[in-house]
């Protein structure tokens, strides 16, 4: 809550310093806090049948809703990054559900549904979707070997920082020719001018950035296009524009502090790691993309790291083929000695 209540503290500060519509961030903060509220009761009372109807409510919303209205401006990455979110996340959460069911009818179906769910994302034509959730089906399945979650998830933090230090490195045109030249023509020449915008903020504006919601305003690349939405498409590099360096490690101390909450969390090992898995894909898609301007993607991540965190009423039993997951030995290594 420390965490959070700075989030949505900087802000203000920002936006009273430079002037901007704080707006957004606070509602995206107050949506990741529901979301987490709702994820640690349902996780409690129903660790099974919660993220089997996220999966559903996830899948049906974006086949029947259509999460990014705006403009495509970056085809070769598929629909809008919310849709990709949101339908990695609900693969995410139907492979929990699998984990967590002693019923093996039921966890047959589950993977059956994270697979539809996967299914989805390509009818939709979500390039990125198709990626991260086969990624997370991947993790998923091979979540069930691992005995120790702490070198799991710290490859989890390892991968988020990869991703982010290459999108800096793309916008700061710190990577060789022959390696930005595929990866501009694949992320489109419009985004890289953008996170190049974003970069010249950031070293104007390093410690209080440019006010948030104000990277439109003031991004040539976005006034000369009529296809932009006024953002820069990655959620790291419009923190760092528009609410300084101080922003950006705020950013960075959430996803830091769900890992460690993960570490320590009572619920059986592969549903931890699956759900480490799923949040880093959701960086890796918000990194680029504009994934976080959506409020549904908000409450779908707070809603799963709750589930994933929850404390059960009573220990759950192990899946089959899985390590104990009891968590409380600490030699295991799943979470340290009380």
């Amino acid at each position: 809550m420390t965490v959070l209540g700075a989030c949505a503290v900087w802000p203000l500060v920002t936006a009273a310093m430079h002037g901007g519509r704080p707006e957004g961030v606070l509602l995206a903060v107050l949506a990741l806090a529901a979301g987490y509220a709702a994820g640690r009761i349902t996780g409690v009372l129903l660790p099974v049948a919660a993220p089997c109807a996220g999966a559903l409510a996830g899948l049906v919303l974006t086949v029947t809703v259509r999460l990014g209205p705006g403009p495509e401006i970056a085809p070769h990455l598929g629909h809008a990054g919310a849709t990709a979110a949101v339908l990695t996340l609900s693969a995410g959460a139907a492979c929990c559900a699998a984990w967590a069911t002693p019923v093996p009818a039921q966890r047959l179906a589950l993977w059956l549904l994270a697979v539809g769910v996967t299914a989805a994302a390509a009818l939709l034509d979500s390039t990125t979707g198709v990626v991260t959730c086969c990624a997370v089906l991947w993790c998923a399945l091979t979540a069930g070997r691992v005995r120790h979650r702490g070198p799991a998830l710290a490859a989890s933090a390892v991968t988020a920082a990869l991703v982010t230090g290459l999108t800096w490195a793309v916008a700061g045109n710190a990577l060789p020719g022959k390696l930005a030249d595929p990866l501009t023509d694949r992320l489109t020449p419009h985004r890289v001018d953008l996170w190049r915008d974003a970069l010249g903020m950031v070293r104007r504006q390093g410690v209080l950035g440019v006010g948030p919601g104000r990277f439109g305003e003031l991004s040539t690349t976005a006034a000369q296009s009529t296809l932009s939405d006024g953002k820069p498409h990655s959620a790291p590099l419009q923190t760092a524009a528009e609410q300084g360096v101080v922003g950006l490690l705020l950013l960075s101390a959430v996803f830091c502090w769900v890992l460690f909450a993960l570490w320590r969390s009572q619920r059986p090992t592969p549903v931890v790691l699956t759900t480490g898995a799923t949040l880093t894909a959701l960086t890796a898609i918000a990194a680029i993309g504009n994934a976080l301007s959506f409020t549904t993607v908000s409450v779908g991540a707070g809603l799963l790291a709750g589930l994933a965190t929850a404390r059960p009423l009573a220990e759950e039993p192990a899946p089959p083929g899985a390590p104990s997951t009891s968590g409380r030995d600490p030699r295991r290594g799943d979470r340290p000695a009380a």
